[in-house]
This record gives C-alpha cells, structure tokens and sequence, in this order.
C-alpha cells in the first residue's frame, strides 16, 4: 500500500493514524517533498478511476489564481498538477489496482476491507 501524504492535512494525518493504528504494512510517500512524476500521476488516476480534473484541489489559491473558471484538457490538467503539486487532492491510499482519495476517512475503510 501506499500513503501520498501531506502532514499539514488532517484528513492526511487521519488516514496516516488509522493505518498506523490497523498495524497495516505501507508506503508514505509525501507527494510536496517527492513530486509525482507523469506516469505515476496517470497511474493513481487509472486506478482512482476519475479525470485529473477530478483531483484537483479548487480551494488551493493556485488554482483560484491560474485555473479557476478554465476549461482544460486533460493533458492540461496533469500539466497544471505536476507544477504545481499542492494542487493534489490527499490523502490517496493506493492498494493494488485501486486507489481512493481518503476523505472521507470511510473510503479508506471501505478499500481496507476489500480483498
């Protein structure tokens, strides 16, 4: 499993506790530090099953500042993403061919307990 992690969010830090807390073996990866790269990107997208435009953090005032009101590609999206990391929804809990963004802190829950 892994954990992309932002330690200034507590919706992060919830997920980082809970499976701390479950003894749950995993990968913190903390995306601000170590930027995603475009496949990794692409790939945590596949297996959220949702368009970059879905990630994307709109309360952020990057994007308030260069995004906000623009009708993007995809491809565009990513770009905007990969410059600007902060942009990213968190936490993202990765386990085997899926993925989820952790808020709520159920959707974790619900990705543990599948097989």
């Amino acid at each position: 499993m892994k954990l992309y992690h932002n330690y200034q969010c507590s919706k992060s830090n919830a997920s980082l506790k809970l499976l701390t807390d479950k003894g749950i073996e995993f990968e913190t990866i903390e995306y601000l530090k170590t930027p995603l790269n475009k496949a990794e990107l692409i790939e945590i997208l596949r297996k959220l099953n949702i368009p970059a435009k879905d990630l994307i953090r709109k309360g952020e005032s990057v994007f308030k500042e260069n995004f906000s009101g623009k009708a993007l590609s995809e491809e565009e999206w990513i770009t905007a993403i990969l410059a600007h990391p902060i942009l990213l929804q968190r936490p993202i809990i990765v386990k085997g061919n899926k993925a989820v963004i952790g808020r709520p802190i159920e959707r974790v829950i619900e990705l543990l307990d599948e097989e």
